[in-house]
């Protein structure tokens, strides 16, 4: 019997080795699974994180695009009221020389200085009319300086200023509008010569200034042609 003992201690032991081995490979085997599972959690999250980083820079583009977009928009209509101004411009331009043509041949047949005494209001008119403005500046100014005493003296300015500005001499122009302004400010011309001093400051980017003039030409002439115009100037803007 007592040898039978050590026989069975050691059977046991030898049928519990197997079991325990098996316990253990159990063990090992779900670390794994959880390595695993950590793994595949962590390029999970990575491949999220960049999802979304990605879907954040989709949108930031997004956002780019409708911003550009808008300025493109922004761009267009200041283009269009741009073209639009200058339409009404050279119309309007068209009309007052058309309404003046005939008192101005009048007043330059009654002045009619000879050739060489310097300066004809009605040849600077037509130049004006076929689109050679420095050419009707340089005889406005001719017949300004020749006919200091003449009665259209303030036609001519107004004139000389509108050739001026259509040969992009703003300056000149600012400074024939001033002058029909400040020596004639009831003269018919009045309220056009102010509307032609806000198109100067309009075509050198003067906003805000134009922007006054308008306003005072509207106040100033208030049932004049370019107060209309000057109302539709501010209304587009």
């Amino acid at each position: 019997m007592k040898r039978l003992l050590p026989l069975a201690i050691f059977a046991a032991f030898s049928l519990a080795g197997p079991a325990q081995a098996g316990l253990f490979d159990d063990a090992g085997a779900r670390q794994q699974i959880d390595n695993l599972k950590q793994e595949l959690q962590g390029r999970l999250e990575t491949v999220t994180n960049g999802q979304l980083e990605l879907a954040g820079q989709n949108e930031e583009l997004r956002a780019e695009v409708a911003r550009l977009r808008g300025q493109v928009e922004v761009l267009l209509n200041e283009i269009e009221s741009l073209k639009s101004r200058q339409h009404d411009f050279y119309l309007d331009l068209n009309n007052r020389l058309s309404k003046f043509e005939a008192n101005a041949q009048a007043a330059a047949a009654a002045a009619a200085p000879p050739a060489s005494s310097g300066g004809s209001y009605e040849a600077a008119l037509n130049f004006l009319k076929e689109g050679r403005a420095a050419e009707a500046l340089a005889e406005f100014n001719n017949y300004i300086n020749t006919h200091p005493d003449s009665d259209n003296l303030s036609d001519a300015s107004f004139w000389a200023g509108t050739a001026a500005l259509q040969a992009k001499d703003v300056a000149a122009a600012s400074k024939h509008f001033n002058t029909v302004l400040g020596r004639w400010p009831k003269s018919s011309v009045a309220p056009d010569a102010m509307l032609g001093l806000a198109n100067g400051q309009i075509a050198i980017g003067d906003q805000r200034t134009a922007r006054r003039t308008l306003n005072s030409l509207i106040e100033r002439y208030p049932s004049s042609e370019a107060a209309k115009t000057a109302k539709q100037h501010l209304s587009a803007r």
